[in-house]
């Protein structure tokens, strides 16, 4: 891990100096993988995000030939001579053939992510990695691949109190006042984790009630609560049901006031979303939960 994280101040230096040698800041960016792309696409935009440039992102998922390697290059190539500056590539690609033509052929800035990380990893662990393609290779064969499509269906067929069944079997319950981001952080943590994640909305009823849903009283310990300003809450109802008492600031304000109310009462973890991203309020409910397994 160390050796992993040393590397990462070498890459954006080395970005940071490319980026000072023009004054423009409009580029285009390619992001090659012989899989889905996700991976490269998904590292380069957090180190994209440290700069303050506008791009044009550009996917090329499946290149896992030659042939399909110098289509890439021509393509690269040719944004260089229309825009007349280099496009930044960023690369996972894992077949050492094909790499070798976007190295050798492309006119732009190149990072080879698993280069800068998968070599040194070998050298150190004195292994070889797989040098598989894919964070989704022989899906048929795959048990973490299941557990996750399992997991999305089971999120699905929760989400939004649809059903009561198999709540044992749920990881995490998600509750809070409509629209408050229950539904995707539910899915987020279905498909990125594997999660088994149910969601189900308080309601007036529960608030007249003063008490949780019946069906969730007996997996309260698996209940995390989501909030949210109810400013926010008005603009995003309002956005589906323009000029209702369901989008009313004050009935916005009603309803969470009781909600936080109600999760104070049963002694529920909770979090405002207002300002927070998907990523970050599900991160922030699995430093609670701990589940006992996370899919990555």
């Amino acid at each position: 891990m160390t050796l992993i994280l040393g590397c990462i101040p070498a890459l954006i230096d080395n970005f940071f100096a490319f980026s000072r040698i023009t004054s423009m800041s409009h580029r285009t960016v390619f992001f090659i993988s012989d899989g889905t792309g996700i991976t490269a696409e998904t590292f380069g935009n957090a180190i994209l995000a440290q700069f303050e440039m506008k791009t044009r992102h550009v996917r090329l998922p499946f290149v896992d030939s030659a042939d399909k390697a110098h289509q890439a290059v021509r393509q690269i190539n040719h944004t260089a001579e229309v825009e007349n500056i280099k496009p930044i590539v960023f690369t996972t690609l894992v077949n050492m053939e094909v790499l070798e033509v976007i190295r050798e052929g492309c006119k732009g800035m190149l990072l080879d992510m698993f280069g800068t990380f998968v070599h040194p990893l070998e050298e150190e662990l004195g292994i070889k990695s797989h040098h598989r393609v894919g964070r989704f290779s022989d899906a048929s064969k795959s048990k973490e691949y299941h557990d996750r499509i399992e997991a999305i269906n089971f999120s699905l067929a929760h989400d939004d109190g649809q059903s009561n069944r198999d709540l044992e079997s749920a990881e995490v319950i998600l509750v809070g006042v409509s629209r408050s981001g229950k539904t995707p952080t539910s899915l987020y943590l279905a498909m990125q984790h594997g999660m088994k994640a149910a969601n189900y909305p308080l309601i007036p009823e529960d608030f007249d009630r003063k008490q949780l849903p019946p069906a969730l009283v007996p997996y309260r310990k698996k209940i995390f609560g989501l909030s949210i300003l109810p400013e926010r809450l008005s603009e995003i109802r309002s956005e589906r049901r323009p000029n209702s008492k369901y989008a009313s600031l004050e009935n916005c304000r009603q309803e969470v006031a009781d909600a936080e109310s109600m999760m104070r009462r049963s002694g529920i973890r909770w979090l405002s979303t207002t300002s927070k991203s998907i990523e970050e309020i599900a991160t922030t409910i699995l430093q609670e939960i701990k589940p006992d397994r996370l899919i990555y």
